[in-house]
C-alpha cells in the first residue's frame, strides 16, 4: 500500500468519525386517553410539564386543547379547567405557545419524543424532576398522574404510572 493511499485511507475514516450523529438526552413518553362509554364525550383538554424538586414549573411539554372556534366561543376559555396546571404555568403563557400546544387528540395512545436540544429540555439543570400529566374533560372529570426521574440519566430509566378514569397509562423512559 503506498503512503498516499494509507493517508486517503486515514482522512477518509476519520471524516467519517467525524459525520457520526451525537447522541442527545431523550424523554420519551406515550400518553394513552382511554376509551369512555359515556352519553356525551368530548376529547379531553391535556397538559404535560415537569416539575422540579420545588414543586414549581421546569418546562412546558404538551398542551393539548380546542384551538379552534366553536359555538361556545375559543377553546382557551376552558384552560383553566386543567387546575394544576393553570395554576402553576398555564395562566402566564400566551397561547399558541410553538412546539408545546396543539389540538386535543382522539381516544388511543400518543407517543411524544424531547430532546436535549428542543427548547423545553435545553436549559433543564440536572436534578430530581416530576413528570406531570393532567386531563379534564367537558361533562367529565379532571384527573393527575404524576412520574418522578433524574435528569440527565445516567442510564435508561423507565416508568409507568395509570390512571384510573381520564387518563390510561402514561409510560416515561429516558435515555442518556
Amino acid at each position: 500500500m503506498s503512503r498516499i493511499t494509507v493517508v486517503t485511507t486515514l482522512s477518509i475514516a476519520l471524516s467519517g468519525m467525524l459525520a457520526m450523529p451525537a447522541y442527545a438526552a431523550e424523554l420519551n413518553l406515550s400518553v394513552e386517553l382511554p376509551q369512555l362509554n359515556v352519553a356525551e364525550y368530548h376529547r379531553p383538554y391535556v397538559a404535560i410539564w415537569l416539575e422540579g424538586a420545588d414543586q414549581k414549573v421546569a418546562a412546558n411539554l404538551s398542551v393539548w386543547y380546542q384551538n379552534k372556534d366553536t359555538k361556545e366561543g375559543h377553546g382557551t376559555k376552558w384552560l383553566p379547567d386543567l387546575r394544576q396546571w393553570w395554576r402553576k404555568s398555564g395562566r402566564t403563557l400566551k397561547v399558541p405557545v410553538d412546539g408545546v400546544t396543539g389540538p386535543t387528540r382522539p381516544v388511543g395512545k400518543h407517543a411524544l419524543k424531547f430532546s436535549d436540544r428542543q427548547p423545553a429540555l435545553a436549559n433543564l439543570a440536572p436534578g430530581t424532576y416530576t413528570l406531570v400529566v393532567e386531563a379534564a374533560r367537558e361533562v367529565g372529570g379532571r384527573e393527575l398522574v404524576k412520574i418522578p426521574f433524574t435528569w440527565p440519566a445516567k442510564s435508561t430509566q423507565t416508568a409507568q404510572a395509570k390512571g384510573s378514569s381520564e387518563i390510561g397509562t402514561v409510560s416515561l423512559s429516558v435515555k442518556p
